[in-house]
């Protein structure tokens, strides 16, 4: 054989083998692309143990080992209105492995001042979880049958009523100044710690009304006639055990339907085959049955919606707090309170 017909073959059987190994390479990184994810994810709850959120997260939790083929790690990490939690989410690496559930009142926080992060557009939306309803209720002993004998005892006693919510700038703060300017009443808002503290205060009499952001608290109270619910924020009654014949604001004439959610979220620029994959499997895991009644159990309603109705619905809802909060005037409350 000659000179060049040795060259030849030789550099025929280099390409051959430069090609092949480039294949192989190429299927390796699809096969790493299929494997994601390779290790347990950590799921951020912004709130401490126990409560509703975290409960949502524990059940995702238990799903997760079949749904995403790698354990969720839940990790709590409560304090300032959500955004320290929030702050850890938008912070990790986008790389997958850190994801989290956060309240759609986290969106509040940059209008009442300065955050590390302005959440709307550091956070990508994967999944809306569950629809938090807000439920305006008063004493069983209290002579108001519903919102319509409420609203005529207001007008005739401007300033008399006062109604408990869970902190200035809360979502049940907000649907409490909403539900008053909507109805034409003047009532006086006053602010608690959280649910339990207003509970507390409505049972001893200190307040006349409450907004409620978790109905399973109330089922006892509402059981044995202590509590009575008055009316529901929400475009359609509630399909929970014993909350089903709860009229809803609208039905009595008062024009509040504003749904708080919850949601499971990613820092900003996750890659798309990862973002794909935690979609897919948290849509498995949100519709699962045993997910909707343990959700239902705690007086949650499953809402599910996927990445882009998910993000359009968050847009939407922040742009329409935004205009509710300046136009009540709840910026300018906590503002004068800080200083």
């Amino acid at each position: 054989m000659g000179a060049k017909k040795v060259f030849f073959v030789l550099l025929s059987c280099l390409l051959c083998i430069t090609i092949a190994g480039g294949c192989g390479m190429g299927a390796k990184e699809s096969v790493a692309e299929v494997k994601y994810p390779t290790k347990p994810i950590t799921l951020i709850v912004p709130f401490t143990a126990g409560g509703t959120t975290d409960m949502e997260a524990r059940m995702l939790e238990k799903l997760a080992q079949k749904h995403l083929g790698q354990p969720l790690v839940v990790l709590n990490k409560p304090g300032g209105a959500a955004t320290i939690g929030a702050n850890e989410i938008a912070g990790a690496s986008p790389d997958g492995y850190t994801i989290g559930i956060v309240p759609m009142s986290v969106m509040l926080q940059p209008l009442y001042g300065q955050t590390r992060y302005h959440y709307p557009t550091a956070l990508e939306p994967l999944a809306k979880v569950v629809s938090t309803p807000m439920l305006i209720c008063t004493l069983g002993k209290q002579p108001w049958q519903n919102i319509g004998e409420l609203v005529e005892y207001a007008k005739k006693n401007p300033g008399e009523i006062k109604f408990g919510h869970s902190g200035l700038g809360t979502a049940s703060h907000i649907i409490g100044e909403i539900f008053a300017r909507e109805a034409g009443i003047e009532i006086v808002q006053v602010p608690f710690k959280g649910d339990s503290e207003v509970l507390a205060a409505l049972l001893g009499g200190h307040i006349q009304l409450m907004v409620a952001a978790t109905p399973s608290p109330l089922k006892d109270h509402i059981k044995n006639e202590t509590i009575r619910l008055l009316g529901v924020a929400r475009e359609k009654r509630l399909t929970l055990s014993g909350f089903e014949n709860v009229p809803t604001l609208q039905e009595q004439g008062i024009n509040v339907a504003f749904g708080f959610w919850d949601g499971v979220v990613a820092p900003k620029g996750i890659p798309e085959a990862e973002k794909k994959k935690l979609a897919a499997g948290l849509k498995e895991m949100i519709n699962n049955p045993e997910f909707k009644k343990s959700m239902e159990d705690v007086g949650m309603s499953v809402e599910y919606l996927g990445p882009d109705e998910f993000s359009d619905q968050w847009i939407k809802d922040n742009a329409k707090l935004t205009k509710i909060v300046k136009e009540i005037g709840i910026a300018d409350l906590i503002a004068a309170q800080k200083k």
